[in-house]
């Protein structure tokens, strides 16, 4: 094995700062090994350091307190999902509503936990989706399904306005439950879709034809699109939303230097303050809300908030959802079929797909997003392969369970990562499980569901604009004075807006003589990192650019190069425990969601990958089969 710090062509020393042990494998192929765990950087251009990495362990209080702070950010966009199904399957009766919005926080938790422990491992929170709310509403709005009596359904996540003809009370027999088991199906074998997808390594091939350039408008219509829900709730109450802003800004970059004494205790001193922490650094987000929701129930104690929805400051009040928890059981554990059996039309399904293929591109962009917020190196194949493929098994169990929706990563937690800059796993892990507490204890959960709408709208103007700058800063890999690069990356933009814009708007053009088609391509144009992304990938792999233009070398410097035979095993993405057995059994190395993952042996035999590289062929060391087999790597320091 031979030691060598990486350098360019001109023999200066990349901007990784870090030595690395290359080793060339059986087939002589390089395999990039470090001891070290500490984030990549990209010299002048690095996000700030991180508090606590990807791997790092907080202590369990910091776990505790962070975890709620990512709760708390998910609980409002997660549980305007299921009041918007409740209504559409025509709920009236707010226990159940109660019951509905604790399931999906509970089956939440679950995913969280899985995804950050067995999935795509980076610390990224799961929530229902919108992109799966659209196909429901379309599937619910048939003659077939309608609530009776009802004029109108709105969309208020995209400002869609869906009217229906007034119906004859004459479908007695349908309940809500039945509509529920309709989209119980359509979620559960689109579900089967996105496994395959993800399992199989479709989404990992893909990759493989992803920049920078392709990434950027990706992350940022992801931000930027969702400034509609975070108005929606900002407007509510502009005063609290604005202060809720202020104090976000004030706690992560005005006081992030203020270190406060927290009382500790030891057998020497017993009780004392000498342990200082940055609590405004750690909990900016979380700080932010409790003291705006503390402050809304002053208001609203002291009458100084209007008592009517017509009044002013309305929607800040703490008392207008009550309802719910006075609705909620105590104790309520979600069980599968718990509304009945679920039901399968092969139109609605159709519909479902075209959502999961939405949330697939949503999910690509924010894991590298989660990634860079983390500090850690973008996620190999395999790591994306089974992100996508454990989200598909949630949403399987997710429909199971009842929830009306599934489950895809959570934009708004990611901004928090680099607002606290803590990427730890730990922290998103206990979030996990704090939701599957609290949707258990559907008493208790229930009160973080009647923290007022402007609140939440504060907090997620500033998280989806740290969302949109982060997806931006991917622009710094590439030669951003080439015209070939300012074309894709504008373009991109302006097409993923104005085509969703106009799909929204003009609902009946998009006529292919099939119900089923309609929905589909509809549900695909209307999704602004769909267009956006398909838009890029496309111009970025068909016009003519060097790899320096396109921000590849650069990337690959930083840590961010998607070659499988680049950082192909890095011991970040490992799953616990089950390592020493995953490295004995070689047939792995095919698997495509497994960390041994290599490459298809037919693509390996087709792009004759399996010689030895010239640049192996310069490099003067002792060949071990591949980076686990490194008498330098300790691989039992990465743990679950």
């Amino acid at each position: 094995m031979a030691q060598e710090e990486f350098k360019d062509d001109e023999g200066i020393p990349l901007n990784d700062n870090r030595t690395k042990d290359i080793n060339v494998d059986e087939e002589g192929k390089d395999v990039v090994t470090s001891s070290k765990t500490e984030p990549y950087s990209n010299q002048g251009n690095e996000l700030p350091p991180m508090l606590y990495g990807l791997s790092d362990t907080p202590p369990w209080y910091l776990c505790i307190l962070l975890g709620m702070q990512h709760y708390l950010m998910m609980v409002g966009g997660s549980i305007a999902t299921p009041f918007i199904v409740s209504d559409i399957l025509c709920v009236t009766d707010m226990k159940t509503k109660s019951e509905i919005v604790g399931t999906t926080i509970f089956f939440s938790g679950i995913a969280t936990f899985c995804q950050t422990t067995i999935g795509v491992r980076l610390p990224i929170v799961q929530g229902t989706t919108f992109s799966l709310l659209i196909p429901a509403i379309a599937i619910l709005n048939s003659d077939k399904w309608r609530c009776p009596d009802v004029n109108s359904l709105i969309n208020v996540a995209d400002n869609i306005t869906l009217t229906t003809d007034t119906m004859a009370t004459n479908v007695p027999d349908i309940t809500w439950m039945d509509r529920m088991c309709e989209i119980q199906g359509a979620i559960i074998i689109g579900a089967l879709f996105e496994m395959l997808v993800g399992f199989s390594g479709l989404t990992g091939l893909f990759i493989r034809f992803i920049s920078p350039l392709v990434v950027a408008p990706i992350i940022t219509l992801i931000g930027l699109s969702l400034f509609a829900v975070a108005t929606d709730y900002a407007s509510k109450q502009w005063g609290i939303s604005l202060l809720t802003m202020a104090l976000v800004f004030l706690f992560s970059q005005y006081l992030k230097g203020v270190k406060l004494p927290i009382p500790g205790y030891n057998r020497t001193d017993g009780f004392n303050l000498k342990n200082r922490y940055a609590i405004f650094e750690l909990l900016p987000v979380f700080l932010a809300m409790v003291i705006s929701w503390l402050i809304c129930l002053i208001l609203t104690e002291s009458g100084a908030l209007g008592k009517d929805d017509t009044e002013m400051g309305y929607g800040a009040r703490t008392d207008t959802k009550l309802d719910v928890i006075r609705e909620a059981l105590w104790i309520r554990i979600p069980y599968p079929c718990q509304w009945g059996l679920p039901t399968i039309a092969i139109s609605s399904v159709i519909g479902m797909v075209s959502g999961y293929l939405s949330s697939i591109v949503e999910s690509i962009g924010d894991y590298f997003a989660c990634a860079r917020m983390s500090g850690a190196r973008p996620p190999p194949r395999h790591a994306i392969n089974r992100g996508i493929g454990i989200e598909g098994l949630m949403c399987f169990f997710g429909g199971w369970l009842g929830s009306g929706n599934g489950t895809t990563s959570h934009s708004e937690n990611i901004g928090a990562i680099g607002l606290t800059g803590v990427g730890s796993r730990r922290v998103t892990q206990a979030a996990g499980l704090l939701m599957i507490i609290f949707g258990a204890l559907a008493k208790f959960g229930a009160v973080f569901v009647t923290m007022p709408d402007p609140v939440i709208g504060g907090v997620f103007m500033a998280m989806f604009a740290m969302i949109a700058a982060v997806g931006i800063s991917n622009l710094q890999f590439t030669n951003m004075n080439s015209p070939r690069n300012l074309l894709i990356f504008g373009f991109s933009l302006i097409m993923g807006f104005g085509v969703p814009y106009w799909a929204k708007a003009n609902t009946d053009a998009l006529d292919t003589g099939n119900q089923s088609l309609n929905q589909l391509v509809h549900v695909l144009l209307s999704t602004n990192m769909f267009v956006g992304g398909a838009i890029a990938f496309l111009l970025d792999n068909t016009i003519p650019g060097s790899e320096a233009d396109r921000g590849l070398l650069a990337w690959r410097r930083s840590g961010g190069d998607l070659d499988p035979n680049v950082y192909r095993h890095d011991p970040d993405y490992d799953l616990p425990f089950v390592m020493p057995l995953i490295r004995k059994l070689n047939f792995l190395s095919y698997v495509p969601c497994c960390p041994t993952f290599d490459t298809f042996p037919w693509s390996c035999r087709l792009r004759n990958c399996c010689k030895q590289s010239k640049r192996s062929e310069d490099i003067s060391a002792t060949p071990t089969t591949d980076l686990y087999k490194d008498p330098h790597f300790d691989p039992e320091s990465y743990v679950a």
